[in-house]
């Protein structure tokens, strides 16, 4: 130590002080790096899992730095009697000329206690929404979904999202609490139909070939309960009825994981082109313009009595 430090005064003519604080503070970053690139090789070495191996990863220079930050402070701030009159006066000051950081690392130290998310978790918060990839101390990062996208699929784009905004916005997390989500098909027939064979048919479609969670989605769904007051009468697909202008409303209702949402969909709508393709008496509806003729078309009792000649 003594003959870097007579190098360091000879080469960049420092005070001995500042010498000896410049020293101890490589040697600190030295020696975290090394343990902190020690544990990561373990850990890869340990699990093939990239889940774990980030979260190692992130964890690691998490600690890495605030142990840093605590003991160079404690080299240059030798004056300073407490730490936490060290830490004090450097956040007022932090807070006052980095207010937009600060928040920023309010929301992180907010993610990490409260955990309102996770890596890998599919989030929307404002106008954004995608799969979570990165949590870093001043902001987040998800993979886009939806846009110009339909079924919530992926857009390729990568949106970074200020931690700030946990603190101040709606966020909607699809993977936390139940973790199913429940998707709707509206299927409409014309008023000619014969609608409740289609119902029979649209129902038989969901009980062969939607998504059936099932025993899975109850034990979630018990999980979810002692933290949040959720409560569902029926997890069954059903298939539910109601009117519209131009025909009968057939709205197909069943639990799927977000991931999973188009492919399910995409099956049962192929189900049904070919079930409603062998029905004669079975047609989609969609906007028309027709003539009624109530003297022709209409029921008995609800035609106009017609004035003898």
């Amino acid at each position: 130590m003594d003959k870097l430090s007579r190098l360091f005064h000879s080469s960049l003519e420092l005070i001995p002080d500042i010498q000896n604080n410049v020293i101890k503070s490589l040697v600190i970053i030295l020696v975290l790096w090394l343990l902190r690139s020690l544990i990561n090789r373990i850990v890869v070495k340990k699990t093939e899992d990239l889940r774990t191996r980030y979260n190692w990863r992130k964890t690691t220079a998490y600690v890495a730095v605030f142990l840093g930050f605590i003991l160079i402070g404690r080299v240059w701030f030798k004056g300073v009697q407490s730490l936490a009159t060290f830490l004090g006066l450097l956040s007022a000051g932090l807070a006052i000329a980095l207010k937009d950081l600060v928040s920023g690392l309010a929301g992180w130290i907010f993610i990490l206690w409260r955990r309102p998310f996770a890596v890998g978790d599919r989030i929307q918060i404002g106008d954004n929404a995608g799969d979570v990839i990165d949590i870093r101390p001043f902001q987040f990062t998800v993979m886009e979904i939806g846009r110009w996208v339909d079924a919530d699929q992926s857009t390729g784009r990568i949106i970074h999202v200020p931690n700030s905004s946990v603190l101040n916005q709606s966020l909607i997390n699809y993977s936390k609490g139940f973790q199913y989500i429940w998707n709707e098909i509206p299927v409409l027939v014309t008023f000619e139909s014969d609608w409740k064979k289609a119902k029979i048919i649209l129902q038989s479609i969901l009980d062969k070939h939607a998504e059936h969670p099932g025993e899975k989605a109850e034990k979630k769904l018990k999980e979810a309960s002692t933290k949040f007051l959720i409560h569902y009468n029926v997890l069954t697909p059903t298939v539910y009825t109601s009117v519209k202008d131009s025909g009968v409303l057939l709205t197909l209702r069943y639990l799927t994981e977000p991931r999973k949402r188009r492919g399910s969909e995409q099956t049962v709508w192929e189900k049904i082109l070919e079930e409603f393709g062998r029905c004669e008496d079975i047609d989609f509806a969609y906007p028309t313009q027709r003539f009624y003729n109530n003297i022709l078309e209409g029921k008995k009792e609800t035609k106009p009595a017609l004035e003898p000649d």
